[in-house]
């Protein structure tokens, strides 16, 4: 296997010293302007997204390997992190336009992987809406999309992480038992899709194969899949991946996700790590609104922190080095550049 070196310098700094990635999100912005406005009522500014992700990323940040944030509300936090800590920066706009089909993505207009890199960047990373399912017009889109960015990365020489998120565009809540049933085959489509090598991607940021809230022994109501059943998606979405891949928290609570991340390594997946968010702080957000900054900083150094060394103790019992995928050392990959 070879290796541009600025991509394997990035990987390891964005690694803690197993080779896992177990990182922190806190990129999202329309959806973080709406949850400090809901605690913030009246005195709502946003001075105070900033405000909170800044002290999310100064108090998070020395007990994970790498945080994700924008540049748009994020900047406080890339000053405010831990200087050992590695950073991932979105590239992508938020959201996307709903009056226009299949949820089309688009980039931040006045950036580029380079800028990102002079951002102190150690990744670029992509979030798209993928259905396997769509018309070919759609999803060509954006498989030519991806493939510009794949080759702005190798340009530059910053590794590329990407995020796909299934849906069904028939289907409109994607909480629902319906797609639960559809989500394990739509996600090891994505996998085997964004794995060719035309993409130039570094790492899949991956969903879960399953929506956990609908497995046996899990589950509060109906049940979509057998414990058996969802540990066949973990392991058959797992071998499909040829290229490292990590999961995301997908706004679930933090034990639930500890939970999925401890069955995925049962299931026998080889994730190579997580870039967990709201499971990590999002209960912060009403300490913010209730207490201010130095309610804040409290619940950040307890629950917080608490979030995170369980969820490093799930990674330490499963995860794999982001590596391993190409070898059983590091010494199976060629650096070259």
């Amino acid at each position: 296997m070879q290796m541009q070196r600025g991509k394997f310098e990035g990987l390891q700094q964005l690694s803690n010293e197993q080779g896992v990635i177990a990182a922190l999100a806190i990129d999202q912005r329309g959806s973080m302007k709406k949850m400090i406005q809901k605690v913030k009522g009246d005195d709502y500014r946003i001075e105070q997204v900033h405000a909170f992700k800044a002290a999310v990323s100064r108090e998070l940040t020395p007990y994970v390997s790498a945080i994700l944030l924008d540049l748009e509300t994020g900047s406080e936090g890339i000053k405010t992190k831990a200087a050992d800590a590695g950073l991932l920066l979105s590239y992508e706009k938020t959201g996307y336009d709903a009056t226009e089909p299949g949820r089309l993505p688009d980039l931040i207009t006045d950036l580029s992987a380079l800028r990102i890199q002079e951002h102190g960047g150690h990744a670029v990373k992509i979030l798209v809406y993928y259905d396997p399912n769509e018309p070919a017009e759609i999803n060509e889109q954006k498989h030519a999309f991806l493939e510009r960015i794949g080759a702005e990365c190798k340009a530059v020489d910053i590794p590329l992480f990407v995020e796909p998120i299934v849906y069904d565009s028939d289907i409109a809540d994607d909480k629902s038992l319906e797609f639960a049933r559809l989500k394990p085959a739509k996600v090891k489509e994505t996998i085997k899709e964004f794995t060719k090598p035309r993409y130039a991607i570094d790492v899949l940021k991956l969903e879960v194969p399953v929506n956990f809230n609908y497995v046996e022994g899990f589950a509060k109501g109906e049940i979509a899949y057998t414990q058996a059943e969802a540990a066949a998606h973990f392991k058959e979405a797992s071998d499909l991946a040829t290229v490292p891949f990590i999961y995301l928290s997908a706004g679930v609570t933090s034990e639930l996700f500890r939970e999925t991340v401890a069955f995925a390594a049962t299931a026998g997946a080889n994730f190579c790590g997580v870039l967990c968010g709201r499971a990590t702080w999002f209960d912060g957000v009403a300490a913010y609104g209730e207490g201010g900054d130095a309610g804040l900083a409290t619940w950040l150094q307890t629950k917080g922190k608490e979030n995170i060394d369980l969820l490093n103790a799930e990674l330490e019992r499963g995860a794999k080095p982001w590596w391993s995928v190409y070898g059983s050392s590091l010494d199976d990959i060629e650096v070259i550049g």
